[in-house]
């Protein structure tokens, strides 16, 4: 996998792409929106992506742990510094997905399955 962008771009997409992954499987849940907002937010934030990245840590590729490793070494903004445990594996989490998202839709796919099947999503 060829890294063409900055990590913070993969990041940055993503993260919107896992929350439309959570958001596809939260409208499949419930119609209540106070509900559905709780499931979504439990899971798109720092603390659950940081454990689906330890979840998924030993099915990743070199390359892959190359960008993770590379991802959680990415400056924190200065409101983050306290979270840092826990803001930087996320991080290094969305990088993934971003990648994965724009390169290798088909690895996305992989680990979709894998989360779906997980007792996170169920």
């Amino acid at each position: 996998m060829k890294e063409t962008l900055a990590l913070k771009n993969y990041a940055h997409i993503g993260d919107a792409v896992w929350e439309v992954f959570v958001r596809d499987y939260t409208i499949m849940k419930t119609s209540n929106s106070k509900l559905l907002h709780k499931m979504t937010t439990d899971r798109v934030n720092a603390a659950f992506q940081s454990m689906m990245l330890e979840f998924i840590s030993d099915k990743l590729t070199e390359e892959e742990q190359e960008f993770v490793r590379r991802a959680r070494n990415l400056s924190i903004p200065v409101g983050r510094k306290s979270i840092q445990a826990t803001y930087r594996p996320a991080t290094a989490f969305e990088v993934l997905i971003g990648l994965w998202y724009l390169h290798d839709k088909a690895r996305l796919e992989y680990f979709y399955n894998i989360f779906r099947k997980t007792e996170y999503f169920s």
